[in-house]
């Protein structure tokens, strides 16, 4: 189970995540509250392992500055958070995730995005609330492509991920407190998502 913590802007957060065992730490670089300078995320990356992957998060940014904030922090991932249409993922030269709201009518065109993740998040993105997990049944998504974001937590990810098998969960608000990220938090969640992963393999073969 991939885990990707999002909205990182210190050094302390980003190396407390990867050494609790973070797969993704990511950098926001559209308006928001979370909002890092390419200086301070390239200060960052380079304190953190080759095998935690960075992310950079944007929103209908031009493909010349994603390209540019890319080489300089040396990202590993753009995540689009945007109204991007194909052609920009197809401009891009990293691994794409691409966003997706839940309620939005595109979601039934996700499968034909080229991207290396789609990312679901809750309607209007970025609001820190959960949806009604069961809502994706309806729409043929390939799990190993999907990555499960909006409100989730270290109390509810387990549950989250029983539902929905995603190949992976994002946080970010789920792990702070007070507007900021909670180390403690970070690890508690990651633990539990990992752990969860443990738990059903150990039910299968029990169940076999």
């Amino acid at each position: 189970m991939l885990v990707k913590i999002c909205g990182i802007t210190t050094s302390e957060t980003a190396e407390a995540a990867a050494a609790a065992g973070a797969d993704f730490i990511g950098f926001v670089f559209a308006a928001s509250r979370r909002k890092i300078t390419p200086e301070r995320a390239k200060m960052i990356a380079r304190s953190l392992s080759s095998s935690v992957k960075t992310v950079g998060v944007f929103v209908n940014e031009t493909v010349e500055q994603m390209v540019n904030i890319a080489e300089y922090v040396g990202l590993d991932y753009l995540q689009l958070h945007g109204d991007e249409g194909e052609a920009v993922s197809k401009q891009l030269p990293r691994p794409v995730i691409k966003a997706f709201s839940v309620k939005d009518k595109s979601i039934k065109n996700i499968m034909n995005y080229p991207c290396d993740y789609y990312l679901i998040d809750s309607p209007g993105g970025g609001t820190g609330k959960s949806f009604d997990w069961k809502l994706l049944d309806k729409f043929n998504l390939d799990a190993s492509k999907l990555i499960l974001a909006g409100g989730l937590n270290p109390e509810n990810v387990q549950e989250a991920i029983r539902v929905v098998k995603p190949a992976g969960v994002d946080v970010s608000s789920g792990v702070e407190t007070n507007g900021a990220k909670d180390i403690k938090k970070i690890k508690q969640f990651i633990h539990a998502t990992k752990n969860e992963r443990k738990d059903e393999k150990i039910d299968s073969i029990y169940n076999a």
